[in-house]
């Protein structure tokens, strides 16, 4: 599939979240960074788009049942959207192959779950961005249903909304709320350039401390 492309989600996959998050912490918001728990399957991997939130809860189901919840789960998502679920769970997997590929294929930026992943493997070799808390064998089928869908979710002391953007990489995953996505986007790439700036004086003998004094940024 070929969506649009999203460009605020193309520019914050250029930055990196410890200068998304100096940035929303400029602004007053300190508490955006999901728990340092929730790690990329391939460290290199650098993820942003537009959230789409999924909650769900383990459960004694119908294996067709939780199946069926799950596929309509897949094909709901959309493109161009980060997945972000809270399956309030620490025992089963909530992601693996053939949901990433699926996901993959219809042009889902990424997933990102408060629970387990399996068949990491198949999933490193064609790339679909998974970032989770665990791994296991442990499927859902007959275990787990997803209940909710772009209903506000929590995930450590960080409330997340569909619409919300989020940014993460091997340092960690951050959430910036919707109304300031293109204002938080725009100063970290002032950020960003400015420690260029930084970089560049202090690679030249600028005493670190009077590059401080002169760019405002360390």
């Amino acid at each position: 599939m070929n969506p649009q492309r999203d460009n605020i989600a193309w520019r914050l996959e250029q930055c990196y979240s410890g200068a998304v998050y100096d940035v929303l912490r400029e602004m007053g918001c300190r508490d955006q960074a999901l728990p340092e728990t929730i790690r990329p399957i391939d460290p290199a991997w650098k993820l942003a788009g537009r959230v789409y939130t999924v909650s769900g809860r383990p459960c004694d189901a119908d294996p067709d049942e939780t199946l069926l919840q799950w596929t309509g789960l897949l094909a709901k998502a959309p493109a161009e959207s980060v997945v972000i679920c809270q399956p309030n769970d620490s025992e089963l997997s909530h992601m693996g192959e053939l949901s990433a590929e699926t996901m993959l294929y219809r042009g889902v930026r990424g997933y990102i779950v408060d629970g387990g992943c399996r068949d990491a493997d198949y999933i490193l070799r064609f790339g679909f961005k998974v970032f989770c808390r665990y791994f296991t064998p442990k499927d859902i089928v007959g275990r787990w249903l997803p209940e909710t869908f772009e209903e506000p979710v929590i995930i450590g002391d960080v409330e997340i909304r569909t619409g919300d953007y989020v940014m993460a990489d091997r340092d960690g995953t951050v959430v910036i709320p919707a109304d300031m996505a293109e204002e938080v986007t725009k100063k970290t790439e002032e950020v960003m350039r400015t420690e260029s700036h930084v970089r560049k004086a202090i690679l030249e003998g600028m005493d670190p401390q009077d590059a401080y004094k002169k760019y405002g940024r360390f």
